[in-house]
């Protein structure tokens, strides 16, 4: 995971370095005037839970990958439509909690997968995967002649869902491949969202070589849905469940796709 981490970091790094040595190097008259534009970027992004919530008790880290719309303006304002998807994600509770006596725990403390066919060699695994979508509104802050570039910050709300994902290739687990079953065993929640970046987002002068890179923070306020969890620490109806805190911290870098641009280019030239 640290490898992820830094390997992101460096590519970050290289990238900005790159971009901004060629931006001095071939055009010195050049003066990236602000312009209204409008582009999309896919993403990614590592993310860590943090808090006491739902997500925070039930997963460890996750993978993301989204696709952001977004409006710039000529006063460097921008509003994002949002898409996210999460995958990857460790459950941290023990397979009790997730699947009850489903498991049967043996003498050395590890775990045996129990199935009506007698067979206890099959594979049934599970992750945590999530899902958002919503809207932000930021500001671009440029500090040099570039003025569609900048230090990038940003604000946003949504709709959060989160589950435990199952997978049973063989189809041998009635408890899991039948979906009014499989509802009693996902802890499936959802709720609204927060969202802040804070990062760098590079314009090069050839749009499609533009990206975006920073630290972004949830706020995520779930609760269970379902109606029923049947087994673990949250067995019951969720009726009574309450709605809980979870954060995320992330690492995300993303790729700008220019779609139209109101061009207003200045060139200087000296004498």
């Amino acid at each position: 995971m640290k490898k992820t981490i830094f390997f992101i970091f460096i590519l970050s790094v290289t990238f900005v370095n790159l971009f901004s040595q060629e931006y001095y190097r071939r055009d010195n008259n050049y003066l990236d005037t602000a312009t209204f534009m409008i582009w999309a970027s896919p993403n990614f992004s590592v993310q860590f839970p943090f808090g006491k919530g739902y997500l925070a008790s039930t997963f460890n880290y996750n993978y993301n990958i989204g696709i952001d719309f977004s409006i710039k303006t000529k006063s460097n304002w921008t509003l994002d439509a949002v898409f996210n998807y999460m995958f990857g994600s460790k459950v941290i509770k023990s397979p009790e909690d997730i699947l009850g006596d489903i498991v049967i725990k043996t003498d050395n403390g590890s775990y045996v997968i129990f199935n009506g066919a007698g067979n206890n060699a099959v594979v049934l695994t599970y992750e945590g995967r999530y899902w958002y979508f919503g809207c932000s509104a930021g500001k671009i802050l440029p500090f040099n002649r570039w003025k569609n570039s900048g230090f990038w910050l940003k604000c946003g709300v949504g709709y959060f869902g989160h589950k435990i994902h199952f997978t049973d290739p063989n189809n041998f687990f009635p408890q899991i491949d039948q979906k009014k079953y499989r509802l009693g065993y996902d802890q499936r929640s959802q709720g609204i969202a927060l969202n802040q970046f804070f990062g760098y987002l590079f314009m090069q002068k050839r749009r499609v070589l533009s990206f975006y890179a920073g630290i972004e923070v949830w706020e995520i306020f779930s609760k269970p849905d379902r109606g029923y969890i049947f087994v673990g620490d949250l067995a019951g109806s969720t009726n009574n469940l309450k709605t809980k805190f979870s954060g995320l911290v992330a690492i995300k870098v993303g790729w700008v796709l220019p779609f139209y641009e109101k061009k207003r280019v200045t060139t200087f030239y000296y004498y």
